[in-house]
């Protein structure tokens, strides 16, 4: 809505609060594409990333209503972290805590990657192969690891805002990220893939 337009989500969650349902609707169209890119790459079901989806959004109008929220300039980071623990209880319910198992269809080919630019078509399969092959690769890391590895080469998150999110030490996401270099160094060598990117 063009009332709208040049408010914060900050602003809007605070005009929702006092009771303005429209400024909701905006801010819920701000945030849902991101938010259910992130929950689909988790959870790989579209019709539990749905629910999980809902779930998180009647959370954030509670929390909203409750006064759980104050402006820190963070509002998408707050909505994330809110949907980062009801992914957390729903692997808890699944008794899939620790790891999540690769399946045929757990694949990250509905994100986008960045942009192959070089003109030379031999360069672009090649540089196509290897992020298909580090997209395969990322798939098969226990889920704490797969999930930092997205916060901070797809969402350009820093290591204290997925901290922040995921309710853990910046030591400890700096601790996931290195593992998951290290296992997807190991998983390279033991497939014999090249993962030298052509610029």
């Amino acid at each position: 809505m063009k009332q709208f337009d040049n408010m914060s989500d900050e602003e809007l969650a605070l005009l929702y609060i006092k009771g303005n349902n429209s400024a909701f609707d905006e801010l819920l169209t701000r945030n849902q594409s991101k938010l259910f890119t992130y929950i689909l790459y988790m959870v790989k079901d579209q019709d539990v990333a749905n629910d999980i989806f809902q779930d998180t959004f009647v959370k954030v109008i509670t929390k909203l209503h409750e006064g759980k929220y104050t402006d820190s300039g963070r509002f998408s980071y707050w909505i994330t972290r809110i949907a980062h623990n009801v992914i957390m209880d729903w692997y808890r319910i699944q008794k899939n805590e620790h790891i999540v198992e690769p399946t045929e269809d757990n694949d990250l080919s509905n994100l986008k990657g960045a942009s192959v630019t070089d003109t030379n078509r031999e360069n672009e399969i090649i540089n196509e192969q290897i992020l298909t092959d580090v997209k395969h690769m990322m798939n098969c890391l226990p889920a704490s690891q797969r999930e930092v590895v997205y916060m901070r080469f797809y969402q350009d998150l820093s290591f204290k805002e997925i901290a922040d999110i995921t309710g853990v030490s910046i030591n400890t996401s700096l601790g996931r990220m290195r593992y998951a270099i290290l296992n997807m160094r190991r998983m390279a060598k033991d497939h014999n893939i090249i993962l030298k990117y052509e610029m």
